[in-house]
């Protein structure tokens, strides 16, 4: 484990533009600055911590205790920055909750989805440390999701993809069947680099996913539509699991 860098109380995140003391120990990111609001919406005394770009954070409470909420944008790059910041300000215990495509046909629109660890096929994460280093999930996580979600109707659990391709091209085509092929539930843009940013640090940390679509039954995303409502619920279904793991 290398040594935390850690900003004191009355440092401001650069990016995030949010105060270090504004920063709860336990947070929930997400991708779209959107979902960060609905995910405020859901906690008790929630402000507006911080603006900046697609870094949009607030804290509140959930079950009494102090929640920090960001958004992290799209893709490895941009949500390592959010990551870091975060982490730099003493959280201890982070969740991603998002969506992801379903690589296997037993893994449709609406099922969730929790990380066990990730395929590290983005271009941050090696710039931190070779590939060789796994992108693990925090067990006492993966757990706490699992007990969150127990009464979900459709929830699996195991290995997601993090990839930086979101529409291929046809000169070297798409790289998720392979994937599929390996057992691999779903794919995503950005929780290899969390898991990798945690361990290095000593955090605990975990990703809950909303499937919104099947991207090897339908390679060139003309059908994707993430939009729907039955993702939509399972979206906010991640966020509560993601809020009650947090705290329980």
């Amino acid at each position: 484990m290398i040594d935390q860098v850690l900003l004191g109380p009355d440092d401001v995140l650069p990016l995030l533009q949010a105060s270090v003391s504004a920063i709860a120990p336990v947070a929930l990111v997400v991708g779209d600055p959107a979902r960060a609001e609905r995910a405020a919406g859901v906690l008790a005394e929630a402000r507006e911590v911080g603006r900046n770009r697609e870094y949009l954070t607030f804290t509140g409470r959930y079950a009494g205790q102090p929640v920090t909420v960001s958004s992290h944008g799209v893709g490895a790059a941009g949500a390592a920055v959010c990551m870091e910041e975060l982490l730099r300000a003493g959280v201890r215990r982070i969740i991603r909750a998002g969506t992801a495509g379903g690589l296997q046909s037993d893994v449709v629109d609406g099922d969730l989805v929790i990380a066990t660890s990730a395929v590290r096929d983005e271009g941050t994460s090696v710039r931190l440390i070779p590939a060789e280093y796994p992108a693990v999930a925090a067990a006492g996580l993966v757990t706490a999701l699992g007990d969150a979600l127990i009464d979900a109707p459709r929830v699996h659990q195991g290995v997601v993809l993090t990839s930086d391709l979101f529409y291929p091209m046809p000169m070297l085509g798409s790289p998720l069947q392979r994937w599929a092929d390996a057992g691999v539930l779903a794919v995503e843009m950005e929780l290899s680099v969390l898991l990798v940013l945690a361990g290095l640090r000593g955090v605990a940390a975990g990703g809950v996913f909303a499937i919104d679509g099947n991207p090897v039954a339908s390679a060139d995303m003309t059908e994707y539509s993430p939009h729907r409502d039955v993702v939509r619920q399972a979206a906010d279904a991640a966020v509560r699991a993601g809020l009650d793991a947090l705290v329980g």
